[in-house]
């Protein structure tokens, strides 16, 4: 492959009327370097390049399902189906163990840029996942972090209800 015939960015090519070898990119093509969408949406942050503080896209049924179903096929495997750091992967980190994601508040584009770019032993998911999948898997982790040290009387009363008939 290093010897082969080949046109070079910039060199003359007579098999085009225009004579040069680089051709246009099609209709609608995007370079992957062009942020085509808003940054906070790309990149967790604003337009002055401050960490939002709070989920840019809208938080429905859906992005918490889409959210569940990437966290537990991404980050469960380290930080636990709750987000807890109790998983068999964790156990046998002995020098830095994943977080418990559900000790403290978050800022969301904080995580975002995690899942992004990654930080520590997590790798960047941003292969892997879409801007909205990402952020759909921050705001189910938050969903996580709140379930673990919910209080009762904050739950909607039809929950409220169930729960207490479910318990012994």
């Amino acid at each position: 492959m290093e010897r082969q015939p080949k046109f070079k960015a910039f060199a003359a090519n007579s098999q085009y009327e225009d004579g040069r070898a680089m051709r246009q990119p099609p209709a609608g093509t995007v370079p992957r370097e062009t942020i085509t969408m808003r940054p906070e949406i790309t990149l967790g942050t604003d337009r002055k390049g401050a960490i939002v503080s709070a989920i840019p896209i809208p938080v429905t049924r859906e992005l918490m399902d889409m959210g569940r179903a990437k966290f537990e096929i991404f980050c469960s495997a380290c930080h636990g189906l709750v987000g807890d750091g109790v998983s068999p992967v964790a156990t046998q980190m002995s020098l830095r163990p994943p977080p418990n994601l559900n000790k403290q508040p978050r800022v969301p584009g904080n995580v975002f840029q995690v899942i992004s770019l990654g930080y520590g032993l997590t790798p960047s998911y941003a292969p892997q996942l879409t801007a909205t999948e990402r952020w759909a898997v921050v705001a189910y982790a938050e969903a996580l972090r709140r379930s673990q040290s919910a209080l009762l009387a904050e739950a909607p009363p039809d929950i409220q209800k169930k729960l207490r008939e479910e318990t012994p």
